[in-house]
């Protein structure tokens, strides 16, 4: 069984009446879910991922006002909780840090984040938070939520980057993606420089898969996860399988170099499509100035190419 589905499971069958029997007052102003760090919470665990951070266990998510006047008391109930479940020991919630399970104050979860207790408003907020943290800020899912401020957060986080930000990061991924992939790599390797072949190879990995969630409208997880999570794109659904075979060992320099052209090939097809760039020529470094051209703030659309 999959964490997070174990995780509803426990909350449904257990957690639920417990607030309802110990907290009455203020089960209708709780949301209770798993969400933030993990495998689980992204839905890619997998036996891999049970000799840790594995079992049920969920999160509640607090009003200030209502962690000052329960929270200490819903975290020692949580413990109360059946610590066998489905066959699975529970997550202990101390050594896991009760910022992760139990009982928590919402600003905290996503101030821990996105550094704000809302949701970000100027295009500056937006640029400082890594597409990792917003990853996570939004991962998992929300199993009950009637108040509903823990979701009003989360479902403007989940609307995705003003557009004047992702065509900024689009553009910069396109810069990145020449330059490590389509330049460097193949003069690093003429030069017998492994060490730099090989960072150039990881740069062009690590911006091609960025590149295909902005284009997909979706946060970059965790490096660990960013090449998992573009199985599911339907945005150059094509990147998983090439950036795979890219990486593969059996795969010669000539192999790579023509895997990271068709690569990039794909990607400004989806660029074109979107109606972002109109230039022509297979150097994605060409299309970076017509991407920029579409940002409406001029202090974001004068910046380095390659600054976020």
């Amino acid at each position: 069984m999959k964490g997070l589905a174990l995780a509803e499971r426990y909350y449904l069958d257990c957690g639920r009446e417990m607030l309802a029997r110990a907290f009455p007052r203020h089960k209708d102003r709780i949301a209770c879910g798993l969400a933030g760090e993990g495998s689980d919470c992204l839905g890619f665990d997998d036996e891999f991922s049970r000799d840790h951070d594995f079992g049920p266990g969920f999160c509640m998510w607090l009003t200030d006002g209502d962690e000052a006047e329960i929270g200490a008391e819903l975290r020692a109930a949580y413990r109360t909780l059946p610590q066998r479940f489905m066959g699975y020991a529970a997550r202990d919630p101390v050594s896991y840090g009760e910022q992760r399970l139990s009982a928590m104050r919402f600003t905290l979860f996503y101030t821990k984040f996105t550094g704000l207790p809302r949701a970000p408003e100027s295009l500056d907020e937006w640029r400082r938070i890594p597409e990792h943290f917003l990853s996570a800020a939004v991962s998992g899912a929300v199993f009950e939520d009637p108040l509903g401020a823990f979701s009003a957060i989360r479902n403007r986080l989940l609307a995705f980057y003003p557009e004047d930000i992702r065509l900024k990061k689009l553009a910069a991924r396109a810069a990145g993606m020449a330059q490590a992939g389509q330049y460097n790599y193949a003069r690093c390797v003429k030069r017998g420089d492994a060490p730099a072949a090989l960072r150039a190879l990881s740069e062009f990995v690590a911006a091609a898969c960025s590149m295909v969630h902005l284009l997909n409208k979706r946060y970059t997880p965790w490096y660990k996860w960013a090449h998992r999570s573009l199985a599911d794109m339907e945005i150059v659904p094509a990147a998983h399988a090439l950036i795979g075979a890219l990486c593969a060992e059996s795969a010669g320099t000539e192999r790579k170099a023509d895997l990271i052209e068709e690569i990039c090939s794909h990607v400004i097809a989806a660029l074109r499509a979107q109606g972002l760039t109109s230039a022509t020529g297979d150097f994605l470094l060409d299309h970076a100035p017509e991407i920029l051209c579409g940002i409406a703030d001029e202090r974001i659309a004068r910046m380095h190419v390659m600054a976020e």
